[in-house]
């Protein structure tokens, strides 16, 4: 086993030790040093593909610059290093569902930047019976040199649990529905990928839509 691959089989050993204690995780170092790296190298490349970010889902879909002011772009598979970092995510879904016989259906994921003065207001990224979304990952692409950290509340009061400051190949798992969570206003431009593990909730073989 090369060492990409026992760095590999650490993060998602570490996932799971994470998710059935805590219910989240923060993992440094948990994707290989050059996927990160092309993957960073993704995003300067394709600066037209990013798009204002929004909220709400289908038709309820709207931006809203009080709530957040970063800019997105899906990821899609076609090259080479987007199909590397799904095909990382899915082992960590067949896993997770091995162990905690979960479901978990697929898993999508877009590109997020944010540049000087970015942030995302206080949020859960799925509601209580109301979604598809079970965990939310987000894997940072760069090291700002300040702001832009990611805080997670308790499930249960308002304290901040975990403060994360982004570096490039850090990876933080989620439990969706449990932790509500805000990205702090960037100093720094800040790259990442942001993506949910579903399960389908959809009815008589159809794919629940993506949010």
């Amino acid at each position: 086993m090369d060492s990409s691959n026992k760095q590999f089989s650490h993060t998602i050993d570490t996932v799971l030790d994470r998710i059935h204690h805590d219910g989240y995780g923060v993992i440094d170092n948990a994707i290989p040093e050059d996927l990160i790296k092309q993957l960073y190298k993704n995003c300067l490349t394709h600066p037209d593909k990013f798009n204002s970010a929004g909220i709400g889902r289908l038709q309820d879909f709207k931006t809203d610059a009080k709530i957040r002011t970063d800019k997105t772009f899906w990821l899609d598979g076609k090259n080479q290093e987007q199909s590397s970092y799904l095909a990382l995510m899915d082992q960590i879904r067949l896993t997770i569902n091995r162990y905690f016989y979960l479901g978990l259906f697929d898993y999508e994921s877009h590109f997020a930047k944010y540049e000087i003065g970015d942030f995302y207001k206080k949020h859960v990224d799925a509601f209580k019976g109301r979604s598809n979304r079970v965990f939310t990952t987000v894997c940072y692409l760069n090291t700002p040199t300040q702001g832009g950290e990611l805080l997670i509340y308790s499930d249960s009061s308002n304290d901040i649990i975990a403060k994360v400051t982004p570096k490039a190949g850090t990876l933080v798992v989620f439990e969706s529905e449990r932790f509500p969570h805000e990205v702090m206003p960037a100093a720094d431009i800040r790259y990442s990928i942001a993506g949910w593990f579903r399960k389908n909730n959809s009815v008589s073989g159809a794919i629940d839509p993506s949010s």
